[in-house]
Order: structure tokens, then C-alpha cells, then sequence
């Protein structure tokens, strides 16, 4: 086990991991990216206490983006931005519900980033990416690598972007890039959709149930997330956010009708699940009755030859056959005949 100890603030780049010796060890790792966008022209800024400068300058678009950020920097967020103590709670807390807040000059939005996890299987993994919405600013909070972040930052650093010193623009293209991925995301739950489908019509393997409902568990972890998404944009819709009225509603409306054909793919998935666990169970069924259909004729004929060994078992000392030379194969004879004539009757009737 490892032992953790104090040791003194210093001043560090803005990515930075620190080891201590081989005994005792401290581990401190934090990440975090300043963009400012001034004029179309971005700068990298590592000293975070020029936030305020850049937050007071209505001319500067920044963008803050903190990984698993530790204590000093956020109180840095309450130093710099200004965030209410609940609102900085609520964005450095995990498994919190998608959700919007409203305070005084910015907003709190909660959304999740999915995507499988390749392994021995698939699972589904989730990271939450908070953020802090404000006038000429934008700020993410996450807890580990969200492929979104960055590809949204490549796309506002490009020349001509569209997106240009607007912040809901900015907001846009990230939630949008979420979202886009959630359709990556079904089109590999289609995939193992069919794959169950033909495992159990054409090859019934017993392990497709652990399958079945490891994705029926998988579409409901998302639901859980995608459902409350969809609610934060219908707010943002609501022209309750002064920063999105006007022709920035359509860029926002873009995204909830996005969100909806995600829930009603998700929806449409688990009732194909369902089907597929019905019929997996009702192949099972009927599996089973046709062994049992099997035994029980197979006990039939058994038993119409043990009738002829019971008689000819019996301790009588007065049988005509006990002293006939043919009598064993007679008795043989009669039993196979009996059992063919059964069996022949069985499949004349299919039910065998």
C-alpha cells in the first residue's frame, strides 16, 4: 500500500505529476488547458491567475478545461469566475444527473460523453463533462480523457471556423459532437443486436442470455443519461438562456432533435432485446418438450417390451414356452416387433 504525505504548494506548469520517494510516495497530477480567442487570433495561456483580465474583456472568448482538477484549482474557479460554492460543488462530483442551473451571469450544464471500451467485452463507460457557461467563456470539468473536448478545440483553432468569438457556437459544436457520438454508439448496439438475433435462431448458444441482458443493461445506462440530456436542451429551448436566443436556437434545436431520435433508437433496441429474449426462452421451451416428448415415447415402447419380459419372468411352473427350444428368440422376436410397431406408428403420426 502506498503512504501519502503533505508536501509544500510550489509552483507547477499546467501539466505536471510529481513522485515522492520510494518509501513514502505523493502523487499529484493535474491537467488543465487556457485558450483565449481574441479577435480570431488564440493563444495557449499558462498563468491561470490572468482568468479575471481575460473574463472582464468582453472582446476575448476563453475556453478553461480542467481534468480531474484538484483543490487549488478549484478554488481558483471561485477566485477567477466567481462560481456560487453549490455550482462548483455539483460540477467536481461524479455521477450527477444531466441537468441545467441557472445563476446569476452563467450556467451550470451537466452532459455525458459514452462510448464502448474495448476488453474481453464490450461495457459501456461513462464520463461526465460539466460545464460552465458565461458570456465570452466556457469552461469543462471532466474526470479523464473525453475525445470530444479536443476535437471541438481543433475545430475552433481552424481558420474561417464557423464558430468564430461566440460562445454558443462553441457550446454547440461540443454538445453536438456528444451527440453525434451517441449514433456511433447505436450503430455498434445494432451490431450486437443482429448477432445475438443470429446466435440464436441459426446456432442457439445458452451464453446469448448473459449477452441479452448485458445490453439490455447497457441501453438503460444510457437512457438514464440521454432522457435527462434531452430535457436540458428542451430548457435551453425555452429561450430561458438570454446567451441562446435569436439564430442561436437553431443550432440548439439541431441537437434535441438529435437527442430524440437517440432516445427512440434506444427505446426501439429494447423492445427488439425483449423480443429476442422471449424467443430465446420460448427455443429453450420448446427444446425442452421435444426431449421430453422424446423420452416419453421411447418409455412407451420400453414398456410395452418389459410386459413381454414380465411375463415370461414370472415363476409359474405350468408355461407352454419354458420347455420350447425357440422360446428366448420368440420372446426377442416379439419385443422388437412390438417396439418396431410403435415406432412406425409414432412417425406416421409425427410424433416422433
Amino acid at each position: 500500500s502506498l503512504r501519502l504525505r503533505r508536501i509544500g504548494r510550489i509552483s507547477l506548469p499546467h501539466n505536471y505529476c510529481l513522485l515522492g520517494g520510494r518509501e513514502r510516495i505523493r502523487v499529484v497530477c493535474a491537467m488543465y488547458t487556457l485558450h483565449i480567442s481574441h479577435n480570431g487570433t488564440f493563444q495557449q495561456v499558462t498563468d491561470l491567475s490572468l482568468i479575471s483580465d481575460y473574463v472582464a474583456d468582453p472582446q476575448t472568448l476563453l475556453w478553461l478545461d480542467l481534468e480531474a482538477p484538484d483543490e487549488a484549482e478549484v478554488q481558483l474557479l471561485s477566485a477567477e469566475f466567481g462560481f456560487h460554492p453549490l455550482a462548483i460543488e455539483d460540477a467536481v462530483r461524479d455521477h450527477e444527473r444531466p441537468k441545467v442551473d441557472s445563476y446569476e451571469n452563467y450556467y451550470l450544464l451537466i452532459f455525458y460523453s459514452a462510448r464502448y471500451v474495448a476488453g474481453d467485452d464490450l461495457k459501456l463507460h461513462l464520463l461526465n463533462l460539466n460545464l460552465f457557461v458565461g458570456p465570452n467563456y466556457l469552461v469543462t470539468i471532466r474526470r479523464g480523457p473525453i475525445s470530444e473536448v479536443q476535437a471541438t478545440l481543433d475545430l475552433w483553432r481552424t481558420s474561417n471556423t464557423p464558430i468564430g468569438q461566440n460562445v454558443p457556437r462553441l457550446l454547440h459544436a461540443l454538445l453536438d459532437m456528444i451527440v453525434d457520438n451517441y449514433f456511433t454508439l447505436m450503430d455498434q448496439v445494432v451490431d450486437r443486436v443482429e448477432e445475438l438475433e443470429d446466435t440464436i435462431f441459426s446456432r442457439f448458444r445458452t451464453e446469448a442470455i448473459q449477452d441479452i441482458f448485458q445490453l439490455k443493461k447497457d441501453l438503460l445506462l444510457l437512457r438514464r443519461v440521454v432522457a435527462p440530456e434531452r430535457d436540458v436542451l428542451n430548457v435551453l429551448l425555452r429561450q430561458e438562456m438570454i446567451a441562446l436566443r435569436g439564430p442561436e436556437m437553431a443550432y440548439m434545436q439541431d441537437v434535441y432533435d438529435h437527442l430524440v431520435r437517440v432516445t427512440d433508437s434506444i427505446d426501439t433496441y429494447r423492445d427488439l432485446l425483449s423480443s429476442a429474449l422471449d424467443s430465446y426462452l420460448s427455443l429453450q421451451s420448446n427444446q425442452l418438450n421435444q426431449l421430453v416428448k422424446v423420452l416419453t415415447l421411447a418409455s412407451i415402447i420400453l414398456m410395452a417390451c418389459s410386459l413381454v419380459a414380465g411375463i415370461y419372468g414370472m415363476n409359474f411352473a405350468h408355461m407352454p414356452e419354458l420347455a420350447w427350444p425357440w422360446g428366448y428368440p420368440f420372446a426377442l422376436a416379439l419385443m422388437l416387433s412390438i417396439g418396431l410397431t410403435l415406432g412406425l406408428f409414432f412417425k406416421s403420426r409425427r410424433w416422433w
